[in-house]
């Protein structure tokens, strides 16, 4: 399997020189040359298999530049700190079926992926011998993940960007409690947009992006999105089971476009009748949802809301869908792309989201749809949901059917205490790992919206 630009523009790579990649040198996002479609008798074999059996045999048609000894070793030790052998359990809950993602070390759904880059990273960096510094933008929990998945590791350094006071107590202590000499949290004035946009265009920089060797850790490195496609499979396999079927629907909730664009990829290999739709879930940043419903990708002033893993107009992985989207052609997805940096939009005809519409359906929520959501949804089952999963919830609700729906639940209710016990009418109990962050110390920089602020740090700390 070889790697291309959805810009056309950069020489086809290995898998591992894609992982030290992050953005093609031509702007556009990295991509499978192709994705495969499996066989039944594949899909059969996959569906028996254990979660880290799974994750070996997904990654197997991406990789085929690595022995599967090592990539199993590196799956095994990746997983071995999640809080549940099943990595991501299946719980049914009043009608619906949860997919938690939440068992990792920093309670959210991006350990399943940074958990597995981090010791990816590692690996072949001391085989070669190399050194990298990673940056990264967060808007709450890739931050954390990222950090936890490479702190202390031999020749690391990572360089995180998260908007200053715009997420949840919870998510900054996870990120700033972490001392160790290689982490760096940059606490930026300004929203996840201006992160994002940092980030994009120092690594379009290529003369700085070689001389201190960056790599990407965000989704937008192709081995995060590849490590998320196998809890799809997982939750069909799993629930197709108990259900006796072989129809099921996704609800994800997202901001980024990363999570369900993993999805989407296994809808195109298990085959689109196998998964008919998936639900697209937004709060009031609502972008991809008007894309979805009106063909209108226009940007829009990021609101700060109770979900804040979700405050983002521009998503990051749109490029990647978008290729798809305009028949695999990487100048016309180019084109798009410039199009939108300068107009701030994009406009789409009927035919065009008629097309879209077979791959998702979308609802956004309010605040007040999302509390309202966490109390209902406890009330008539018992389990607590946190604000991002409540929005998928709620999208749920909205496109039930009579195929299963699996909700994503993308963060333990205890990273948001505030928004989830104000929902509820009393004090969510936190886990007490999460109770000992507000007594550690912290170390993190507040630096302005800067591209030059940003580089003069990194200049200082780079390994």
């Amino acid at each position: 399997m070889k790697y291309i630009s959805t810009r056309g523009g950069m020489e086809k790579l290995s898998f591992k020189q894609t992982v030290f990649e992050g953005l093609a040198p031509d702007g556009g996002l990295i991509i499978p040359e192709k994705v495969p479609t499996l066989s039944p008798e594949e899909i059969k074999h996959l569906s028996s298999l254990s979660y880290q059996e799974l994750a070996l045999n997904v990654f197997r048609y991406f990789i085929d530049d690595m022995p599967e000894e090592e990539l199993k070793e590196i799956i095994d030790r990746s997983y071995q700190t999640f809080r549940t052998k099943e990595v991501t359990p299946v719980v049914k809950a009043g009608d619906f079926y949860i997919l938690e993602l939440f068992h990792g070390p920093t309670w959210a759904f991006k350990d399943v992926a940074l958990q597995f880059l981090g010791n990816l990273f590692e690996k072949l960096l001391l085989e070669t011998g190399k050194k990298i510094n990673i940056l990264g933008a967060t808007s709450g929990d890739t931050g954390s993940a990222a950090i936890y998945g490479v702190r202390g590791k031999k020749n690391i350094a990572i360089f995180i960007l998260y908007p200053y006071k715009r997420v949840s107590e919870v998510q900054a202590l996870m990120m700033n409690t972490v001392t160790d000499e290689n982490v760096f949290n940059l606490a930026i004035e300004g929203t996840f947009d201006d992160c994002q946009a940092i980030v994009k265009k120092i690594f379009m920089d290529l003369e700085f992006k070689r001389k201190y060797r960056l790599t990407a850790i965000n989704s937008i490195n192709w081995a995060r999105v590849m490590a998320q496609m196998v809890y799809y499979f997982w939750a069909y396999f799993r629930v197709c089971e108990k259900e006796g079927v072989e129809k099921i629907i996704f609800s994800v909730p997202t901001g980024n476009f990363g999570d369900i664009f993993a999805g989407y990829l296994v809808r195109r290999m298990l085959g689109n009748e196998r998964i008919p739709k998936l639900i697209l879930a937004t709060n009031e940043n609502d972008i991809l949802y008007r894309f979805v419903n009106f063909g209108d990708y226009s940007l829009g002033t990021v609101k700060p809301t109770i979900s804040p893993s979700m405050d983002i107009q521009v998503a990051s992985n749109f490029e990647r869908y978008l290729y798809y989207l305009l028949g695999e052609d990487p100048e016309k997805t180019k084109q798009a792309m410039e199009r939108f940096a300068s107009e701030k939009a994009l406009r789409f005809d009927q035919e065009m989201i008629e097309r879209i519409q077979q791959d998702f359906m979308s609802d956004r929520a309010t605040e007040e749809e999302i509390l309202s959501t966490i109390k209902t949804f406890y009330q008539e089952t018992g389990y607590i949901l946190d604000p991002h999963t409540a929005v998928g919830v709620k999208a749920a609700k909205r496109f039930k059917e009579d195929i299963p729906i699996v909700c994503l639940a993308t963060a333990h209710p205890a990273k948001f205490p505030e928004t989830v016990s104000k929902a509820l009418g009393f004090e969510l109990d936190l886990p007490l790992e999460i109770k000992k962050l507000y007594q550690l110390p912290q170390k993190y920089e507040v630096l302005p919206a800067s591209i030059s602020k940003v580089k003069e740090f990194i200049e200082t700390k780079a390994v």
